[in-house]
């Protein structure tokens, strides 16, 4: 993966994005030498997203299926998430 510094996109901009992500899917981003921040493609950034939830879909049916699910109302399922007892 290739690897961009802070002040190489400060200087050269998003020439410098552009070239890199010639040479790879993705770019890190790193500032005061630490790795910071990927950059990719908004095709492939789309594909992950689809991917993610895809596999979010999955695991919900899984779940429903496994009878893994609660039945209540709006204000008890409030209750329930803020800890309200």
């Amino acid at each position: 993966m290739n690897t961009l510094t802070a002040n190489e996109l400060k200087t050269r901009g998003v020439s410098a994005v552009e070239e890199g992500l010639k040479h790879d899917d993705e770019l890190v981003i790193s500032v005061r030498g630490q790795h910071r921040f990927v950059v990719m493609d908004i095709e492939k950034y789309n594909r992950l997203r689809e991917l993610e939830l895809t596999t979010a879909v999955a695991e919900a049916k899984a779940d429903y299926a496994a009878g893994r699910y609660t039945t209540e109302t709006v204000a008890e399922h409030m209750q329930r998430v803020e800890g309200n007892d």
